[in-house]
């Protein structure tokens, strides 16, 4: 029983597309994801004014539940009606179905999981950068070396523990979505947005 499933397996199509969709998708959002909330936890551990409010800003994503997520861009996408029809048609942008074409429905999914998690994975690097001793920063202001100079020598090297805890959750939830799929597209159209775990609550339920 267990060849023959395996036979079945590998002979199925679907399969093979959900693995090949799920790569594109974990090399889409891993990366932005990771760089978006590095950025903006650099830029609200500045002094500047409001910043608390931009840190709740970007976490309210991440709070939110997967189910509501996934409903809210479901709005935003709706072609005509949502809200990106909305903003682009003043600009003689025509109505475009984004979860409806296969060319655009996975990029869309993927701006939605970079939304969500970019929020999250700030808050790691945010608390990382507020550990770092702020004489490090003096003492290169001292020296003469440019801000660019000094993150990109001292302050990425000492996130990189930070880093690596960052992209292995980046890399589990990369290959674990289901919700957002179920609610937005059912991996569809054409099997264009089937990941490996939707792919597996498809035959298995």
């Amino acid at each position: 029983v267990g060849i023959d499933n395996y036979r079945n397996l590998v002979e199925d199509p679907v399969f093979w597309q959900a693995l090949s969709n799920n790569a594109w998708y974990a090399v889409g959002t891993i990366p932005a994801s990771i760089v978006i909330a590095l950025l903006m936890a650099v830029w609200v551990n500045e002094r500047i004014p409001g910043r608390g409010l931009l840190r709740l800003a970007y976490f309210t994503p991440t709070v939110l539940p997967m189910i509501a997520v996934a409903n809210i861009w479901l709005f935003f996408y709706t072609p005509e009606y949502g809200l990106l029809a909305q903003l682009l048609g003043p600009f003689g942008a025509s109505s475009h179905n984004w979860l409806g074409s296969k060319g655009t429905a996975l990029p869309a999914l993927m701006v939605v999981t970079v939304w969500k998690e970019a929020g999250f994975f700030m808050i790691f690097y945010l608390a990382a950068l507020q550990s770092m001793s702020p004489h490090l920063a003096e003492a290169a202001a001292i020296e003469g070396a440019s801000r660019w100079y000094f993150f990109r020598r001292v302050t990425f090297p000492l996130l990189m523990p930070t880093t690596l805890f960052v992209l292995v959750n980046a890399v589990i939830n990369a290959f674990r979505l289901v919700d957002h799929i179920v609610v937005m597209t059912r991996g569809g159209p054409d099997n264009a947005t089937a990941l490996l775990l939707y792919y597996v609550y498809a035959i298995g339920f």
